[in-house]
Parts: C-alpha cells; structure tokens; sequence
C-alpha cells in the first residue's frame, strides 16, 4: 500500500447527497485506475460513475450515506494502490442558500431563507452597492440575516453562501457556492444596479453648445480682423499705389511724374507767349468791364508828373484806396482796379 503523497487525492462531500473522489492521475501508469468503495456496516463496490481525462480515470461519483465513515482504495488492476478511511463530514460543502426574501425596513434589509436540515453552519450575506469597491459582509448561524446602514436611494446587490463551521468540521470544508445576485433599491427588485447614461437632452444641450463655441471662434476672429482695420489702418504699399515709381524710377517721384502723367516743363519763350496772350485779353476784356462796372481806374507807372501837365492844371488820375467791391490788378507796370463783374483771363 502506497502512502497518501504518492497518490495525492480530494474528496468533496456535497451536502451528504453524493461523494466525489478524484486523484492525480498524471504520471502514466500505464492503465486506467479503478475505484472502490464501502460505507461502514456496508459491502464494498466498484465506482458507479467514473470521471475521465484525456481517456484516463481521474476521479469517481457516488451516492452518500449519511454522516458515516467512508473506506475506499485505488487499484491498478488488482493491485491496490491506495487505501483510507475519512469521515465523510469533513469534507462537506453545503448546498447554496435558496428562495431568499429581503424585508425592508427604513435603513436596513433582513435576509431569510430556509435553514439546511444539519447544525453548525454559517449563513453569509454579502452587498455592496455602485459606490463600494468590495463586498461587505454579514453572519448568522441561522438564515436570518439583518443589514444596517443603508441608504434607501442607492442600489444594492445582494448574495448569500453557506459555511461549515471548522469547530465541527474540521479544516477541509469547502463552502457552498454563492446564491444569485439580487439587485434591490428602494425596496424594490431590479434588474441590475447598473448606472443609467445620461439623459439624451443633455447630451443635445452638450452637442449645441459645443457646436456654437466651434462657429464662434471663427466668427470672432474675423472680427477682430474688422475692428483691427478700422482702430489701425495698414498703410498702403507705394509699389501698388504708383506703378512702375520704384521698378522703372527706384524712387524718383520727379521722374516718375513726368513719365506717367506727361508733364513738360515750359521755356522761357513759352512764358514770353503766354504773356502777350494775357495782354491781348485783358485789352479785349477791359471795355466789357467799363461797361458794367463804371468804376476802372488806369495807373502808369509810378513816375513824377511832368511840368506841362502841371501848368495845364489837368487833373489826372490819382492812386488812391480802390473802392468797396473792387481789387487791384498790377501787370506789366500797371495797376488796374476791377470791380465784382470784371474778371481776367491768365
């Protein structure tokens, strides 16, 4: 017989309804393993239901009997490999809570359920709502089970298990699987104590206003583009206000006017021309003037009088302030006084 480390084996006994050995069947042996069994005052059998891997006998299935004592052995064909006898509640894992009821009070949830028909168990109940990180748990021996300090606004979720005591089992219990996940707020099952999204109007508001700060922002640019013009005209470029001035003259403004605008520069015989022109006008105009305005007085030039003129005592003219409305006019030596209606042509 070999010992227990050379044939490493585990047995959960599932609420003394079944029994499940299995065992390490890893190093090939060469063969399937067979399994045999005997509760005391009972007659040894072969394993009614044989778990396989891989084509291999890994473990065995079988039905309990109570809190009893359980022989069995592993063989390889007819030689026995292994051999133990265990009590079966040592390795007991009890079935999970079922038909939970809450009763809600104002800040706290009793938790109730049938009991398991064995003593020295443990009935956990654990919640935890969106805000909690990890689960808070509550025991009782019985499955009656009071939560505190609750806030009736938050969602909670909900689930049980069930535990054997190791003062009475021992350590090679297992405890049973959790309970459905139950969801409550406000008294009330749900579906889940998922946070719900955002409403979709607010989600448009968000979309909008977004929208409007994207259309704004050029908006306002363009803008200050405006006001920026208006507060600090640019100074116009000389290139473009007088073409060719720089390109064709580099900056001889005096070139450049002659150039583009035909401009000639009159000689001395032009301006002697001129003159006779002005002369021939003012002749022509002169008796025009007479006649509208009475009023025109002729002075040569400003030389003493002769003594002829003296002893004829003719009074001639004499320069004097012109009179209210007229203007003097000198050309030439002489000074003519014109009044509003006369006028001269240059």
């Amino acid at each position: 017989m070999r010992d227990r480390e050379e044939l490493p084996y585990h047995i959960i006994n599932f609420n003394f309804e079944t029994v499940q050995v299995t065992w390490n069947a890893s190093e090939d042996l060469g063969t399937n393993l067979t399994f045999r069994y005997r509760f005391r005052g009972k007659d040894c059998g072969p394993c009614p239901n044989y778990i396989l891997r891989h084509g291999r006998t890994v473990g065995c299935v079988f039905k309990a009997e109570g809190d009893e004592v359980m022989d069995f052995s592993i063989l390889k064909g007819t030689h026995r490999l292994f051999f133990d006898s265990v009590w079966i509640s040592d390795y007991l894992k009890p079935n999970a809570p079922r038909d939970l009821h809450f009763h809600w009070h104002e800040e706290s949830v009793t938790v109730t359920c049938a009991d398991l028909p064995y003593r020295s168990l443990q009935y956990e109940v654990q919640h935890k709502s969106i805000y909690d990180n990890e689960w808070q748990s509550q025991e009782e021996e019985t499955c009656n089970v009071t939560i505190a300090a609750l806030d009736a606004d938050r969602c909670y979720c909900f689930r049980a298990r069930v535990k054997a005591l190791e003062s009475s089992y021992g350590f090679d219990t297992h405890p049973s699987d959790w309970s459905q996940v139950a969801h409550w707020q406000k008294g009330e099952l749900r579906d889940s104590c998922e946070e719900k999204s955002p409403f979709p109007k607010l989600s448009l508001i968000y979309g909008l206003v977004t929208f409007l700060i994207l259309l704004l922002i050029p908006l306002s640019l363009w803008k200050l583009q405006r006001v920026k013009k208006v507060l600090v005209p640019s100074v116009p470029d000389p290139k473009f206000t007088f073409p060719g001035l720089f390109e064709a003259h580099h900056g001889n403004f005096q070139e450049w006017i002659k150039d583009t605008q035909n401009v000639a520069v009159l000689n001395k015989a032009e301006d002697k021309e001129q003159e006779l022109v002005l002369e021939a006008t003012l002749e022509v105009q002169m008796p025009l003037a007479k006649a509208e305005a009475p009023v025109v007085t002729v002075m040569g030039p400003s030389c003493p009088p002769t003594e002829e003129e003296e002893a004829a005592g003719d009074p001639g003219p004499r320069a004097g302030p012109p009179p209210p409305g007229e203007e003097r006019v000198s050309l030439r030596g002489f000074t003519f006084v014109v009044g509003d209606n006369a006028y001269v042509t240059l």
